[in-house]
């Protein structure tokens, strides 16, 4: 595929802006790089993983870190480094799928009510409920009707998580909907679709990009609490806050099954609220513009 001289000056001026960006935002590039270690750990894991998380050594029972088992073993004697990695994986792929899918819907939503008048009152009505009930209250009965797996997590966050998408896209689409290129696309024809996909979403892409970073923690944390109450995913699969669970009841003599599984949650929530946080100074207009 050809690209002209001006697709590749754009590219590379984009991509100049983006390392000046970081090079001028150290928390920005921390967060970014802590995340990037910590997803590729999760993704990596059935290739760095020294054990099967789920092969147990009796013999081996709340052993100390050895090289073998790098933070030792759990009352199965399971591989603790091992669950913790598997673990991460678990709860970054629910995260990361449920908050692509609450994304989705809280844009559709969001853009329909705040560009169609007819729908607003009652798509923001619904919203306003959903955003009365905490999520994490709504995610615990939602669970415990269709049972604790995979697809029952998603399910509960993807049913009321949408609704803070939706209002922030709303309010943008409604600042937007009557500005001179939306008129100007209305005035040579564009179909209502393509304007709100084309003009309107594209520029509402910041505060979605933030949202959806610091909601990744957020759900990370929800994930873990399901599965620390035990209402998360079954053993034998591993899940972080079913882990710190069990590490709890062990705390004395095998200290590293809960500050493993503590740590991973912490860094993880740690890294994306550095992201969200930095995108939300830099969308903000009133922050200095990064000059080259």
């Amino acid at each position: 595929m050809e690209y002209s001289y001006v697709d590749k000056k754009w590219a590379v001026s984009g991509m100049i802006r983006t390392l000046v960006l970081l090079r001028k935002n150290a928390t920005l590039t921390i967060g970014i790089l802590l995340f990037t270690l910590i997803t590729m750990l999760a993704v990596t894991a059935s290739t760095i993983s020294p054990n099967d998380p789920a092969e147990m050594h009796f013999e081996e029972r709340l052993s100390p870190p050895s090289v073998s088992f790098p933070l030792g073993t759990d009352q199965f004697g399971r591989c603790i480094f091992s669950r913790i990695l598997y673990g991460a994986q678990t709860s970054l792929s629910i995260a990361i799928i449920s908050t692509l899918i609450v994304a989705t819907i809280g844009i559709i939503v969001g853009m329909y009510a705040g560009y169609f008048s007819r729908y607003d009152a009652f798509l923001m009505r619904v919203t306003d409920i959903l955003l009365a009930f905490p999520n994490i209250v709504l995610a615990i009965a939602i669970v415990g009707v269709v049972g604790p797996s995979p697809a029952g997590i998603i399910l509960s966050f993807s049913i009321s998580g949408w609704a803070k998408y939706a209002r922030m896209i709303r309010g943008s689409t409604l600042s937007l909907k009557n500005s001179g290129f939306v008129e100007a696309a209305r005035a040579l024809g564009a179909s209502d679709k393509y304007i709100l996909f084309r003009h309107i979403l594209p520029n509402s892409c910041g505060p979605i990009i933030e949202i959806a970073t610091l909601g990744l923690g957020s759900r990370i944390v929800a994930i873990s609490g399901l599965g620390f109450l035990g209402l998360g995913i079954h053993p034998p699969t591993p899940e972080l806050g079913a882990i710190l669970k069990d590490g709890v009841v062990y705390l004395q003599t095998a200290p590293m099954m809960a500050l493993s599984a503590g740590g991973m949650i912490m860094l993880f929530v740690l890294a994306t609220n550095l992201i969200g946080s930095e995108l939300r100074s830099i969308a903000d207009p009133r922050s200095d513009t990064i000059e080259l």
